[in-house]
């Protein structure tokens, strides 16, 4: 599942299926040992890239 590719723009948001970590067209990107550490690791992934993305038009 790892092949240490950094994600794209296109790979948000990232979505949680169970404990996979998935690309927005359904790629699995990773595993976590739980659910719950999916969905944290999934949401701070996605306000990195909103953050990113809102620096990109202000600047």
């Amino acid at each position: 599942m790892s092949n240490d590719k950094p994600l794209k723009p296109d790979d948000f948001p990232v979505e949680v299926e169970g404990d996979e970590l998935m690309t927005a067209d359904g790629k699995p990107i990773a595993k976590a040992k739980t659910p719950d550490i999916a969905e944290d690791i999934a949401d701070r992934l996605n306000e990195d890239d909103y953050r990113k993305e809102q620096n990109r038009w202000s600047a």
